[in-house]
């Protein structure tokens, strides 16, 4: 008897208690929506065990649907084309940064679960000037319903951390708050220098944003430096490119818990001028990994 009180005593609490899972977020426009093809994907980065992801439903500036998603074990899909009514997700065959993210994440931290919570819309800018018919993440634009892009990933991060038990074991999760990944500027890129010239501060105001809905003013930001094909008649596709990388770096530089990843300027791109082939964004993830890894233990 004395031996089943033990028992009990030590089980009960393992019953109950919470459990850490290491959470991200992976936001932006296209390049970080992802354009790989789920074919070329090598047999490692196909299937994960102990990573999850939820990702937000991608609709205009305006669309009530924005932001609906549901906790899923990673897998290949959740590139451009996934769609989510919050009840079934719909994967496509396309992939963006997320998976070699996980994988090297998981490398890094072995012993921890991981989730992405992930947003991201082609074609969208921050300016609200550039947002055309994609869309802005100006959390101050107020267009048709009074919903942007920064309402829906705001949605996203509620409606993801609304749910208390990620991997379904039963246990309550403790949210580590761990890093932002953000792979955008084209859009702010795609006008004039008046818009160029303004996106530091725009990036600035909302990366402190999206910290503080985290609660975390000192989370660690990566971002990914936009780079340019050349693949147009001008042999130039963002016309004011140079000012907005000028803008990213001085991002980086001057928020100490911020870094950079160069490495895009060396990608190939895939059957378009804008997106990446599928063996850029497998290295990209791997990249954006590294970096917000040596942040987490500066």
């Amino acid at each position: 008897m004395k031996n089943l009180k033990m028992f009990f005593l030590l089980l009960v609490p393992a019953l109950f208690y919470t459990q850490k899972i290491r959470i991200f977020i992976l936001a932006g426009q296209s390049n970080m929506n992802g354009f790989g093809y789920n074919k070329d994907l090598p047999n490692d980065l196909k299937s994960f065990k102990d990573v999850y992801i939820f990702q937000g439903n991608s609709v205009p500036d305006g669309d009530l649907n924005g932001g609906t998603g549901k906790w899923d074990v990673l897998k290949p899909g959740n590139g451009t084309g996934f769609k989510s009514d919050g009840k079934t997700n719909t994967l496509s065959d396309r992939f963006g940064l997320e998976l070699s993210f996980a994988k090297r994440m998981k490398e890094l931290f072995p012993n921890d679960k991981i989730a992405l919570i992930k947003y991201a819309r082609e074609g969208t800018s921050i300016d609200s000037l550039a947002a055309a018919n994609f869309g802005c993440w100006d959390a101050d634009f107020n267009g048709k319903n009074e919903i942007n892009q920064y309402d829906n990933f705001l949605k996203t991060v509620k409606n993801a951390l609304s749910e208390s038990d990620i991997d379904g074991n039963g246990k309550k999760d403790e949210i580590i708050p761990s890093g932002i990944l953000w792979m955008q500027g084209e859009g702010d890129a795609s006008y004039n220098e008046e818009i160029a010239s303004k996106y530091y501060g725009h990036l600035k105001i909302l990366m402190n944003q999206m910290r503080a809905t985290l609660l975390a003013d000192d989370l660690p930001v990566v971002i990914g430096k936009i780079s340019d094909s050349g693949k147009n008649e001008k042999g130039r596709v963002w016309p004011t490119g140079e000012l907005v990388q000028y803008a990213q770096e001085k991002f980086v530089k001057t928020d100490k818990n911020a870094a950079i990843v160069r490495s895009t300027k060396k990608y190939n791109y895939g059957n378009d001028p804008w997106h990446y082939d599928s063996a850029g964004y497998i290295d990209l993830g791997k990249n954006f990994a590294d970096e917000v890894f040596r942040l987490i233990i500066k």
